[in-house]
């Protein structure tokens, strides 16, 4: 594969490697290399030639150590190179690398002489063919999409009237100031709660979700009812702290409705995707964010306007009901009414008390049966025919000779009374 500059232009390496292997070998007189020594050479040779060299390959075997070097191949048909990305460079890397993933890398060659091995220190990749800032932006928009972070259901409504707008935005900049000319000329019901923070650098994004948490933390002790995130227009780089995860995910996060006002017209970030009202500019964050006094004042004199036409269309029917009710003869004459209910008052104690005197007949009738039956049953109804009942002192029923003793107090149940006697014999069997 041939190339021009600054891609790794394989014909002139392959003809410096010859130029190496073509030197000499030393007489039988000299002294030998040793292997150290030899591979030093070429290490230097190697190292100083190729020095900073692009190379375009694709991405095979990667893997991310723990100390944060990465470690991956470059190649292609013909060819494998062993690289790595040291950790100092690796964190400047915006996009995902993934294996397959075709790319151009500026670095050097290096010879790691105790296993004589070369291998490709890479200290800038770009995928190839498309800038490493949008190849980052397609992949996270595509994993936060998937979570539904920027889906339309989960968007907020802006209050009707906002009682105070926490603004995050550098305070130097002309965002703010554009933004509060257009709140001003709008509207002078609203309170401001300026944020500061930096809105471009690498602590940026960091700072602006840090600041979306505390608003919301401090939301109801301060009476903010939304937040708007604002910045001026500038190149991608400028703009790219609101694509940053972290960021992305507090503005998604939050409670307080969130207005996005970030770049120009033409400007997308992640930001404005995720916020739940996004705007082309900060001029129009502050008129998405309030109405107008005069309209609001319009507004109020409409719906005061509706107020009293409803009202005297309510006051007309309840005029037409009252006509309607006095023709109702239980208007003209009242007392009718309650003499009907007196009829049906006197009615039904009537028939209560019939039932209630049937319910007491049929109750008596049924006690003095049970009561004759009882009588029959009783144990006494048979003293009135000439039998008693003899009991000891302590109650127990005598029921044979055996159960009493000589000299034993009886007591025996009799018509009319209780006879007590003592026992002076007691004989088994008939006299």
């Amino acid at each position: 594969m041939t190339t021009d500059n600054p891609l790794f232009n394989y014909e002139k390496t392959l003809k410096n490697l010859r130029a190496i292997t073509a030197v000499p070998l030393p007489s039988a007189a000299a002294a030998p290399l040793s292997v150290t020594e030899l591979t030093l050479q070429i290490q230097a040779v190697v190292e100083k030639r190729f020095d900073a060299v692009w190379v375009a390959g694709q991405v095979s075997g990667l893997k991310k150590h723990s100390s944060g070097h990465i470690y991956l191949s470059l190649k292609d048909d013909g060819a494998v190179l062993p690289a790595v990305i040291w950790k100092s460079s690796a964190s400047k890397v915006r996009f995902k690398l993934n294996d397959g993933l075709e790319v151009v890398c500026r670095g050097r060659l290096n010879v790691y002489p105790p296993q004589g091995k070369y291998q490709f220190v890479i200290t800038e990749i770009e995928p190839k063919g498309i800038g490493s800032l949008e190849l980052a932006f397609r992949q996270l928009h595509d994993k936060l999409a998937a979570e539904g972070l920027f889906d339309a259901f989960r968007k907020k409504p802006l209050p009707f009237i906002p009682r105070r707008v926490a603004v995050i935005t550098s305070p130097t900049g002309a965002a703010i100031q554009d933004f509060l000319r257009i709140l001003q000329r709008r509207t002078r019901l609203v309170d401001v709660l300026i944020v500061p923070v930096h809105v471009q650098g690498e602590t940026a994004a960091g700072e602006i979700a840090d600041a979306l948490r505390n608003v919301n933390e401090i939301a109801d002790a301060e009476q903010i009812d939304c937040i708007a995130v604002i910045r001026g227009g500038g190149s991608v780089e400028d703009l790219w702290a609101f694509n940053e995860e972290v960021l992305v995910r507090a503005v998604a996060a939050s409670a307080l409705p969130v207005v996005s006002g970030v770049g120009h017209e033409i400007d997308t970030t992640l930001c404005d995707l995720a916020a739940d009202v996004r705007t082309a500019t900060p001029s129009e964050a502050a008129e998405r964010i309030v109405r107008e006094d005069s309209e609001l004042q319009q507004d109020l004199l409409r719906i005061k306007q509706q107020l009293g036409n409803l009202l005297q269309q309510k006051r007309r029917w309840c005029l037409e009901r009252l006509k309607s009710f006095q023709t109702q003869p239980v208007f003209q004459h009242p007392e009718r009414l309650l003499e009907n209910r007196r009829h049906q008052v006197d009615l039904c104690e009537e028939r209560l008390d019939a039932l209630i005197n049937r319910r007491l007949e049929s109750a008596h009738n049924r006690f003095g049966k049970a009561a004759a039956e009882l009588e029959a049953l009783s144990p006494l109804a048979v003293l009135h025919r000439g039998y008693t009942l003899t009991l000891t002192a302590d109650g127990r029923r005598i029921q044979s000779v055996e159960s009493v003793k000589q000299g034993e107090i009886l007591r025996t149940i009799a018509a009319g009374g209780v006879i007590e006697s003592k026992v002076l014999t007691a004989e088994r069997g008939q006299r």
